[in-house]
């Protein structure tokens, strides 16, 4: 007769086998906990502070689990009767909604980045035009603040305010590097410096930054038209999954019964949309040429 374990003496096993892991592991497992949460919100919080959004962690931390239970509970309603789905796709939904902050305020300031390149090449010829005609390095700042759009105009008053307050025009720039993380307002920090040390013509050099941010512009956009056709090929393949799922729940609800009412049915689902998120992360990485 062979020697059967008790099931209740199987699940002793089993947690206390977790158990011991759990306490191998704490530190590591408590700061991912801490990183996905508190360093998240942090992240969020800095990121909205580079964009002139001031805003209190609590606010951000009560906004991520309005929005993530919310967004659990919505899709648990729209699943019952099938609690077991309910579970799977609302616990799918709290931790895609909980992680979704971060991709979108980064989505947000990469275009704030963009935007403000963009505005440089008529700011900075302003600015030139400015010097030509005998204004100062200050009231040529103060000139784009106040005849350009956001975000070029929020961010040069910041440097006049910084550089009223006692902060040193250089200084003002730098941080003004920080904010902005680009290769062009590297290119024009570090000139702008350099020239206010060493002394030269800062109008001629506007001028030929100008012409390089304008050059750079042309070809990021033609590269864009380029790779334009294979990101929207690559998108409506990822459609492709989802639309025959709609097709034949339409058509043969029977057959796909199945898929909303079985555990493999939930599985094959998760499945499904990890891939498909996976296929939109590596279509975007491979159509992006940095220049």
């Amino acid at each position: 007769m062979g020697f059967t374990l008790p099931l209740w003496a199987l699940g002793v096993l089993v947690f206390a086998s977790a158990f011991l892991v759990a306490a191998q592991f704490s530190d590591p497992i408590l700061d991912w906990f801490r990183f996905q949460s508190i360093g998240t919100r942090d992240y969020i919080v800095e990121k909205l502070k580079l964009m002139m959004v001031d805003i209190s962690p609590e606010k951000v931390l009560l906004y991520q689990l309005s929005f993530s239970i919310g967004s659990a509970m919505i899709v648990f309603i729209l699943c019952l009767p099938y609690l077991g789905a309910g579970f799977v796709f609302g616990g799918i939904a709290l931790v895609s909604t909980w992680l979704a902050p971060k991709p979108i305020v980064n989505l947000l300031y990469e275009r704030r980045v963009s935007a403000f390149v963009n505005q440089m090449v008529d700011g900075l010829g302003l600015m030139s035009n400015g010097m030509r005609s005998g204004l100062s390095v200050s009231q040529a700042i103060g000139l784009v603040s106040q005849e350009m759009p956001p975000p070029i105009s929020q961010e040069f008053e910041l440097i006049l305010s910084q550089n009223k307050i006692g902060l040193s025009l250089e200084e003002a720039f730098l941080n003004l590097s920080k904010r902005i993380v680009a290769d062009e307002v590297e290119m024009f920090v570090t000139s702008v410096n350099i020239l206010k040390e060493t002394g030269g013509n800062l109008a001629e050099t506007f001028d030929t930054i100008t012409l390089l941010i304008r050059e750079r512009i042309k070809v990021e956009n033609k590269i864009k038209a380029m790779t334009a056709q294979a990101f929207l090929q690559g998108v409506i393949l990822m459609f492709v999954p989802p639309f025959m799922m709609i097709m034949l729940s339409q058509t043969d609800p029977e057959m796909m019964k199945p898929m909303f009412t079985t555990v493999q049915g939930w599985i094959a689902c998760s499945v499904v949309v990890i891939l498909e998120i996976a296929a939109y992360i590596v279509i975007k990485k491979i159509t992006k040429i940095d220049v």
